[in-house]
């Protein structure tokens, strides 16, 4: 294609990457993840045998000889800021690690795109994908769960075909809402459903990634000859030593809009999808769970050809590259097939993020994508580690391994170019093209003149947390406007209870005054707007120089508490909580009042001087709580004793009365019949 052609195929149908967030085998966030992946580390974890037995795992299992106690293990993968997404303690116990995980990832990911995520555009859609998981398999086994808070309650909470609906609910997200599918690739099948769907038209934003948390807990495999999993704990794609994979979690999720959209509304463009294509291998192959060679290679031709370009435009390609001798070999031999045709001189760079974090199953397109996005921003392309010896196949072919970090040269005819291959076990292939972003044109200089920035969390400590990054990031070279600073502030950030602010007139102003903030000393600076901001009114604040535009900035920084993970292994114990409140009177009343400190997951006696809907009650809830009385007590409760504004302690003398007059028939029956009319 000619220089002019592909000018002019920029100004046609495109999409952006304006937003990501992600964790991943030792980086708790994409600073991180790009730091580990520049300097080539290795994130796989090997355990000890005293970590693994505290995490329950099998003794005589790990006297096995093929017992490899490695993995590329997610932290924290626990906890959860269960309060923020309106989750009581019980339903945040029993929410599966994987809904936790990606609901607070969605939220990051719409931050750094500069969109509130309680306020996100209208018409957002959601496409994500989960693997299957300890905790729902745990779950969905265990009769005193599904006694405790109910079987429908159970499948909701746990199921991965909750896992978009979840963030589409709590975040109030009214575009198409889809959880997908495809094994191995789905986080990247995720995505090229979302660019379909922005193109055609469906939403007008869109989330899309993947989710995998096999486990929280840390554990091993066993290696068996001739299986998919490396024999000593290390994944090295395109390497003659190459045996096998390691399994690995992670989380990953984009947020996507019309190119066009994302530059008329100054949107931080990351980078540029130009083209997706998905296939399947049908029977062309030689089992089921086997790759095949034609439609791998058909989706990386028809992927550039959506694109407008030959595949000979890549300068990188990052590949699924599993480090099995098979999966590899196979892979190859469609890359050549698609890429040799037109491929200059210097070749065409190839990698694989599997080599550093493992293989995340449904977040490994993800986990492949944004490393591509990550190394397009730095012009540098990351090494494949762990390789000394690449496979001879490769010098067949244009493809060249990287093995060492090293600058992505521009070239005066194209953008920066690469193409991102995921496969699944089932024989669905995903290819995207990715440019890199257009240049965005600088600030106009204004002059510098007061400006609130205003902040706010949950707690005292994250507010800390919120001022001292913000520091940190406007002492950067790269520091944006203080002008957009607070527009994105004031726009795209959700107002929390612990509130702040500053006023400065630049950059290492406000940077000061950050970190004099969250060392304990406000800014002595006052400002109308801002005291507004600090009784929780809507501030009008003052207009802001030049035309404004949305910024990448620090994401909120989670702080929850943890929540455990069921598992296989046994169920862990729970401390009944304490209360120094009076306990209920009667014996019925007592029964009354522990299944609703039960059900609402109370501190004893003394939650129940709050309201059903103060308690965190909602229609789930009401309806489980309702069969219980019903089954256990023989009382039928009206619905309206739940709607009505009087406390839990009120609420359960009622009951008692109902018992004792003679109860409501069909309560429940109208309850159910309420909740599936607005379900």
């Amino acid at each position: 294609m000619t220089t002019e052609e592909a000018a002019q195929h920029d100004l046609e149908p495109a999409v952006a990457v304006v937003g990501m967030s992600g964790r991943f085998p030792g980086a708790p966030d994409l600073d991180a993840y790009w730091a580990n992946l520049r300097d080539g580390v290795c994130s796989l974890s090997a355990f000890t045998e005293k970590e693994l037995l505290a995490d329950g795992a099998d003794p005589a299992e790990l006297r096995n000889p093929a017992y490899v106690p490695a993995q590329g293990h997610l932290a924290d993968a626990d906890r959860f800021e269960a309060e923020l997404f309106g989750f009581n303690r019980t339903e945040a116990a029993a929410l599966d690690p994987q809904h936790r995980v990606l609901l607070e990832t969605a939220w990051s990911a719409l931050e750094d795109a500069g969109y509130a995520p309680l306020n996100a555009p209208s018409r957002t859609g959601v496409y994500v994908g989960g693997s299957p998981t300890e905790h729902a398999l745990a779950a969905g086994t265990d009769p005193a769960l599904a006694g405790s808070i109910g079987a429908l309650q159970v499948r909701i909470l746990t199921d991965r075909e909750f896992l978009a609906p979840w963030i589409s609910y709590r975040l109030g997200l009214d575009g198409p809402s889809m959880t997908v599918q495809t094994a191995c690739s789905t986080s990247l099948t995720a995505v090229h459903l979302a660019v379909q769907a922005l193109l055609l038209g469906e939403c007008d934003t869109a989330l899309a990634g993947g989710v995998a948390i096999g486990t929280v807990r840390r554990q091993g495999y066993v290696h068996y000859q001739g299986g998919v999993f490396s024999p000593d704990g290390r994944c090295r794609p395109f390497d003659e030593k190459a045996a096998g994979t390691v399994p690995g979690s992670g989380v990953g999720v984009l947020v996507l809009r019309r190119l066009e959209d994302a530059l008329a509304d100054g949107d931080p463009v990351r980078a540029v999808i130009r083209g997706t294509a998905v296939t399947n291998d049908g029977a062309g192959k030689v089992g089921f769970t086997a790759p095949g060679v034609d439609q791998q290679t058909a989706a990386i031709t028809q992927a550039w050809a959506a694109a407008g370009l030959e595949p000979s435009a890549a300068q990188y390609v990052e590949a699924h590259g599993t480090g099995t001798e098979l999966g590899d070999r196979i892979e190859l031999e469609a890359a050549r097939a698609a890429f040799t045709a037109g491929a200059g001189p210097d070749g065409i760079a190839l990698g694989s993020v599997k080599s550093n974090i493992g293989h995340a199953d449904a977040a490994a397109g993800a986990a492949a994508l944004i490393k591509t996005v990550l190394m397009l921003e730095h012009a540098t392309l990351a090494p494949t580690v762990d390789v000394t010896s690449p496979v001879a196949a490769l010098a067949d072919s244009p493809l060249r391994l990287v093995t060492e970090a090293r600058q992505w040269p521009a070239r005066p005819d194209l953008p920066r170019l690469a193409g991102v291959t995921s496969v699944g076990i089932g024989g669905t292939n995903v290819h995207v093209v990715v440019q890199e972003a257009p240049a965005r044109e600088p600030r106009a200089a204004v002059g510098a003149r007061p400006t609130v920035l205003p902040l706010s969390a949950r707690t005292e400590r994250q507010l800390a947390l919120v001022a001292s990054r913000l520091a940190a990031r406007l002492r950067e070279a790269d520091a944006p406007a203080l002008a957009d600073v607070a527009h994105t502030l004031r726009t795209g950030r959700v107002g929390m209870p612990v509130r702040a602010y500053v006023v400065a007139a630049g950059a290492r102003e406000a940077s000061d005054k950050l970190m004099a903030l969250a060392e304990g000393r406000p800014d002595p600076v006052r400002d109308p707007s801002g005291e507004a901001w600090l009784r929780g009114e809507e501030a009008a604040w003052p207009t802001l120089d030049g035309e404004v535009r949305r910024v990448r900035l620090p994401a909120y920084p989670f702080a929850g508490e943890s929540h455990g993970a069921l598992t296989l292994r046994g169920p862990a114990a729970h401390e009944p909580a304490e209360s120094a409140a009076p306990a209920p009177g009667s014996e019925l009343e007592a029964e009354v009042a522990g299944l609703v400190i039960e059900a609402l997951d109370l501190d004893g006696p003394a939650g129940l001087e709050k309201t059903y809907f103060e308690a965190g009650g909602d229609s789930l809830t009401a309806v489980h709580l309702a069969g219980r009385l019903r089954d256990e007590l023989d009382i039928d409760v009206p619905i309206q004793l739940f709607l009505e504004p009087i406390t839990l302690k009120e609420m359960t003398i009622r009951i008692v009365e109902i018992k004792e007059g003679g109860g409501a028939d069909g309560a429940l029956d109208a309850l159910l019949a309420e909740f599936e009319a607005e379900s």
